[in-house]
């Protein structure tokens, strides 16, 4: 049997250690980085050319998120999150129209975009990006220096272009107090307030669908922790690696 030449163990050699990097590397895809507990953003936002500029205050230690919606040459928009699933849409303007929604969820957790699958880099908005994408519902973009939000897509094909980004910012008090009229029963809200306010909660309906669905996962592993260790109990909804 001829031997086999020294060239070829050589190249072979070269060939297995370069997948076990490239392997290697796949699992250590970057990770998105946690949103600071408090910021400032002001974000112009495009729906099938519909623009609006909005300013985005994000105080997680205090369980709130509210965004300042203002439409193209229209009016301003009042969008006030709680973490105990409260939301209300209102103006402050003369017509004093407020609508008022309860979800199952609060607001976004700083780790929201934990478990987000990679997809790679590109230039958006002249950065060059992290991408991500989180279960079909949003699109992640993340300057690969900063590492400060710069884009973000939604499934609807809402987009936002992130123009500042102060983190440490906060609201003062007395800004997070909705309105007198928002409480009272014989105020109506207004058409032009649910449509305005449709899109924004539909996105917040999905946002809130992800957490409750990340919850039930834990929920469910830790079922199976105890399931499979007791004969009987049902474990179809476990996941086995």
């Amino acid at each position: 049997m001829k031997s086999v030449p020294r060239i070829v163990l050589f190249l072979f050699l070269i060939f297995t250690t370069s997948l076990g990097f490239c392997k290697s590397t796949s699992d250590q895809d970057p990770t998105p980085t946690p949103w600071p507990h408090q910021f400032h953003s002001i974000m112009v936002m495009n729906y099938s050319g519909i623009l609006q500029v909005i300013n985005l205050w994000y105080d997680w230690p205090n369980g709130r998120n509210f965004n300042i919606i203002q439409h193209q040459l229209g009016n301003v928009l009042y969008d006030l999150e709680w973490n105990n699933g409260t939301s209300f849409f209102y103006t402050l303007d003369s017509s004093k129209e407020c609508s008022s929604a309860q979800l199952e969820v609060g607001i976004l957790r700083p780790n929201w975009l934990d478990g987000a699958r990679y997809l790679g880099q590109q230039h958006v908005d002249g950065f060059l990006c992290n991408v991500w994408e989180k279960v079909d519902f949003i699109w992640y973009y993340e300057d690969v220096v900063t590492k400060r939000p710069v884009h973000w897509v939604f499934y609807t094909g809402r987009e936002a272009h992130v123009m500042t980004f102060e983190v440490g910012a906060a609201l003062e008090d007395a800004m997070w107090q909705a309105p007198v009229y928002c409480f009272d029963n014989k105020t109506s809200a207004a058409a032009s307030i649910t449509s305005i306010s449709a899109n924004i909660m539909v996105d917040r309906v999905l946002k809130g669908l992800v957490q409750l669905l990340e919850a039930a996962f834990i929920r469910s592993q830790l079922v199976c922790a105890t399931a499979v260790n007791q004969p009987g109990l049902d474990i179809s909804v476990c996941c086995i690696a």
